[in-house]
């Protein structure tokens, strides 16, 4: 690099070093404006080979230090990778370099390889080869844990306060009942505007258990007035309803207007085809109008599809009303004014009855009351005997108790005589089972043994002749037996291309040197080849 001096001072004891490598400082001075400029081959240093980064790495190792570094040269050394916070170093030529930031460690980490001479002198113990890696230290990973809990912590307090921002705002609280409240409260359902909010409130007295005998009567009139405003609701609906058929009307009739423009439109385009017309127009014109013309008929054709639904879709309606209908329907419809009249008077007649029962509760239980004060002794001795029979009756109802008991006891006992009746019934049939498998499998073998002893011919070559031999040992080391599996795995290493079955045919055909035993119950039952050749010539 121009104006680059390389025996600068600046790291005693260092061969020159590459300005290009990253984060060494060394910028060149820009080159003057009348020398031109000479481009020159940079050449890239690949990164030394490292470990793998701990994270929140600040601390780095230095090896190959000589012998006679100080603390101070080492200082002086990497001091230009950044602000050094410590140095450790130890009595081996090598030695700990924890800096500021994490940054400064990968500067630090470019002057791997570089031999360091201390001086002019020659002596091994004032040369060295550098290693610098990444070293694994606690206080950075303190520092970088507590750095990743901050952060944490910063995301978990942004996410509340998204959380906080989008949640819908809580509802209002609701007043305890009063018979203060309970008055406004029936005034506000009387209210359109304020019914939706009013009606929430009577909803929650009536479900935490306001309602006795002495609010009956208020809430009664409140449910009275909450039910008024059924008729305003289905007469707002009946509104809505005749605003969208007026809405389907002129809809209808508006696309009605625009499919007659279109065919309008169709015809001027089917008139100017006609051949009086079409031979004074030229190439491209007759292209315009084919292709106006087209386009056209395809509007036509959609909207009047469209018109035809909607038709369909009334007469379907229409149907339907039609099928619905009965004669107490066209009766109410026909008498529907005199309907409301007889409905608004049943709800007042029926609100009149319930008013008068109200009535007559409060009379009953203001003379309970004076009755409590005015008490006879003939209520006196009434009471003693409703005693007396209260407590038989404890008394019965306590027998019946005991006697339910006894009865769930012989239940249980009776259950627990049927379970074990149950289970040596199971027991038998298990038995049984194995009783019939073992005789089973004996006249199996006796059935086998005798056609064996009919039909077994003898050997047919020399390799059965050396397979009869390997069996016999193989068994003979085994005196429990062995299943077919075990044996053809075995005879598998010797040739590979023998199957179990050959070796089956093959012990079934010599009765007289193999025989076949059954082992275990149930689904353990498993089948054994044993060598008996001795058993015979005993």
């Amino acid at each position: 690099v121009p104006g680059f001096d390389p025996s600068l001072s600046m790291m005693t004891g260092i061969a020159p070093i590459n300005p290009m490598i990253p984060g060494m400082g060394l910028v060149p001075p820009p080159p003057p404006t009348d020398v031109p400029v000479v481009k020159e081959i940079i050449h890239y240093l690949p990164p030394p080979s490292t470990r793998e980064r701990p994270p929140g790495c600040k601390t780095v190792f230095v090896g190959g230090l000589p012998e006679n570094a100080t603390e101070e040269i080492i200082q002086e050394v990497f001091e230009q990778c950044g602000d050094i916070t410590a140095i450790r170093k130890s009595k081996k030529n090598f030695c700990h370099i924890r800096f500021a930031e994490e940054f400064m460690v990968d500067k630090a980490i470019y002057l791997s390889g570089y031999r360091m001479r201390l001086g002019s002198s020659t002596d091994k113990k004032d040369s060295g080869r550098l290693h610098v890696d990444f070293a694994q230290a606690r206080d950075d990973f303190y520092e970088w844990e507590c750095k990743q809990r901050m952060l944490a912590r910063e995301e978990r307090h942004r996410r509340k306060m998204e959380e906080d921002r989008l949640r819908p705002p809580s509802p209002p609280a609701i007043m305890h009942y009063s018979e203060h409240e309970a008055a406004l409260l029936a005034e506000k359902l009387k209210d359109d505007s304020k019914f939706s909010e009013a009606i929430t409130v009577l909803l929650t007295w009536i479900e935490r258990g306001e309602v006795n005998r002495r609010s009956a009567n208020q809430f009664y009139s409140m449910v009275q007035s909450a039910n008024s405003h059924v008729r305003r609701l289905m007469n707002e609906k009946a509104a809505h309803e005749q605003e969208m058929e007026q809405a389907k009307e002129s809809f209808k009739n508006a696309l009605t207007g625009i499919l007659t423009q279109f065919e309008q439109i169709v015809a001027v385009f089917n008139a100017s085809t006609r051949q009086k017309a079409w031979d004074h127009f030229s190439k491209a014109q007759r292209k315009n109008i084919d292709i106006w013309r087209k386009h056209s008929e395809e509007l036509r054709n959609a909207h009047s599809e469209q018109l035809m639904g909607i038709r369909r879709e009334e007469e379907m309606e229409m149907s339907d009303d039609d099928s619905g209908d009965n004669p107490s329907k066209k009766l109410r419809v026909d008498d529907s004014a005199l309907a409301a009249q007889a409905y608004a008077l049943k709800e007042e007649n029926d609100s009149l009855r319930w008013q008068l029962d109200a009535y007559r509760n409060e009379v009953e239980l203001l003379k309970q009351e004076k009755g409590q004060l005015f008490r006879t002794e003939e209520s006196l001795t009434k009471d003693q005997q409703l005693q007396f029979l209260q407590q038989t009756m404890q008394g019965m109802q306590q027998q019946l108790l005991s006697i339910q008991e006894e009865l769930n006891n012989k239940k249980s006992e009776l259950e627990q005589a049927k379970e074990e009746q149950t289970h040596t019934q199971a027991m038998l049939k298990v038995l049984q089972e194995q009783e019939i498998n073992v005789l089973t499998v004996a006249l199996v073998n006796q059935d086998r043994e005798k056609n064996s002893e009919k039909r077994s011919p003898g050997l047919k070559s020399e390799k059965e002749a050396l397979l009869i031999g390997i069996i016999s040992t193989f068994l003979h080391v085994h005196p429990f037996g062995a299943n077919i599996e075990y044996l053809w795995s075995y005879m598998q290493q010797l040739d590979s291309r023998i199957s179990a079955n050959e070796i089956e045919m093959l012990l079934m055909r010599l009765p007289r040197m193999f025989k076949q035993e059954f082992t275990g119950v149930g689904a353990t039952l498993e089948k054994r080849w044993k060598f008996c050749a001795f058993e015979g010539i005993k």
